[in-house]
């Protein structure tokens, strides 16, 4: 009695659960939040912009865009949107367990128009270069749900047809590190190119530097040729002259010249 209990407790939540998630909008928030969770994790927040129409003068917000670095110092955004299918993937589930070969062949067709539509809704609402990237990405926010898009050629038929690419939550996660991995080397590039500056900079001063450098060494080239005139020729002419003088007492001479 008290296992039956707990099931029918179980059964009741579960209903629950379902009922929750069987509205669009409830289902569009649970997708907008599982993509929040992946996004904020793997990326810094001056990286992306939330809820930001991505076409100039249009008023429909993506979830996601990510702020990517354009030509003239530009921002270039990725849109990321989610979608949560859950209807028709439901139906599908069910299908395949009951076994019924024309309902899954059914559950298949609806399956891949719902992702379909979504693709357009996403390309017509959010892409439009040079603002934007000239594709954009589906969430789904199962791997179920993504598995079953892979399993269908929906990933080539939608970056073919709409260029729209799918992820599941693995796959955004790898996405997001790779363009993360993409961010750094920016970066990194940014500060080689303002050392390559402070260098381009250094260089011109030093050639000045070196100029006045060159400069003084002259000069002192100049003062010790100069020096060398008074020290030996000059002086050698001064002994010679005084040579026939007679030299006085030291005393003498301190007494008539000074200390």
């Amino acid at each position: 009695y008290k296992g039956l209990g707990e099931r029918q407790q179980l059964a009741t939540g579960v209903g629950d659960l379902r009922r929750m998630l069987g509205g669009v909008k409830t289902r569009g928030v649970g997708g907008e939040y599982q993509l929040a969770a992946i996004v904020e994790q793997l990326l810094l927040p001056e990286q992306y912009a939330v809820n930001i129409p991505t076409v100039p003068g249009s008023r429909e917000p993506v979830e996601f865009a990510i702020k990517l670095p354009g030509d003239g110092g530009n921002t270039v955004y990725l849109p990321i949107d989610s979608k949560f299918p859950l209807d028709a993937y439901d139906e599908l589930a069910q299908a395949a367990e009951a076994g019924d070969g024309a309902r899954v062949d059914a559950a298949l067709k609806a399956y891949r128009l719902r992702l379909r539509a979504f693709a357009k809704t996403i390309r017509d609402k959010y892409v439009s270069p040079p603002s934007t990237t000239d594709f954009a990405i589906m969430f789904l926010t199962t791997e179920a749900m993504y598995a079953e898009a892979v399993k269908l050629g929906l990933v080539d038929e939608l970056q073919r047809d709409f260029k729209i690419s799918i992820t599941g939550p693995t796959t955004m996660g790898a996405l997001l590190n790779s363009l993360q991995m993409g961010f750094r080397t920016l970066a990194i590039q940014k500060q080689s190119s303002e050392v390559w500056r402070v260098l381009g900079a250094a260089k011109v001063e030093f050639e000045k530097f070196s100029e006045v450098l060159e400069s003084a060494r002259n000069r002192l080239r100049q003062a010790d040729e100069d020096l060398d005139k008074l020290v030996g020729t000059r002086t050698r002419v001064i002994t010679q002259k005084l040579r026939s003088v007679e030299r006085l007492p030291d005393e003498e001479a301190k007494d008539l010249i000074g200390d």
